[in-house]
């Protein structure tokens, strides 16, 4: 009997969102992604991984392609416009178009059913190393414009003179370069930051602006991806 692999990518267990409108093979993943010594949060629809996604930070995203109202097609490629979280389709379909279509919407990989689950755990495995690699080699000060900002010390500085921030100031800018260039929800800023309502969000976010951009209305750093979130230009 082939052993059960063990998740060793994280120096804790990794936060999985699984998803699948088939019962069964949602509850046999679960159960072994479990038994691997993965945290495995499931959703049996598109709608559903979205309230948990939502609620909660996920280290990477199963998506089965094949689920009624929308696909896991659709459901990746919302994801991937805000997030760099690693995701993993799940399908019956094995025609190389549909491989090439996930892969180019920004999967990590793509596993055609039927497959055995010690697979899955594998794969999984190695797409955590590969993103633990490269958050490793992320510089920790990230500059934008005349601005440098230290992530770890939480210190900001224009032309080497300190800027002073807030503590929720610098719990924003910290999201923000953590993923400079890409875009982050309203809601994830309220629920990492603790502001509680994107409103609050948005208040902190025109509050740092005053601080960094020449003129707050017409924002070059601290820019808003209408209807999703803001972004951090860094250089």
């Amino acid at each position: 009997m082939i052993a059960v692999p063990a998740f060793d990518a994280l120096d804790r267990p990794p936060h999985l969102l699984l998803v699948d409108d088939d019962d069964r093979i949602r509850d046999l993943l679960k159960r072994f992604l479990s038994q691997a010594g993965a945290r495995v949060s499931a959703a049996a629809d598109a709608a559903g991984a979205r309230r948990l996604l939502e609620a909660m930070d996920f280290d990477l995203l199963i998506f089965d392609v094949m689920m009624p109202v929308e696909d896991g097609f659709s459901l990746a490629e919302s994801v991937r416009r805000t997030s760099k979280v690693p995701i993993v389709l799940l399908t019956a379909r094995g025609m190389p178009e549909d491989r090439i279509r996930g892969l180019s919407i920004g999967a990590d990989d793509y596993v055609a059913k039927p497959f055995e689950p010690q697979e899955l755990a594998l794969r999984i495995n190695a797409i955590l190393r590969r993103t633990v690699a490269s958050r490793s080699e992320a510089p920790e000060i990230v500059t934008f414009g005349p601005f440098s900002f230290n992530s770890m010390r939480g210190e900001l500085s224009h032309h080497d003179v300190p800027v002073r921030l807030t503590e929720a100031e610098v719990s924003l800018l910290r999201i923000l370069a953590a993923r400079p260039g890409e875009v982050v929800s309203r809601e994830e800023l309220a629920r990492r930051t603790g502001a509680g309502l994107e409103r609050s969000v948005d208040v902190q976010v025109t509050r740092l602006r005053r601080k960094v951009e020449l003129d707050a209305r017409a924002p070059v750093y601290l820019q808003t991806a209408r209807g999703i979130g803001y972004r951090l230009a860094a250089d």
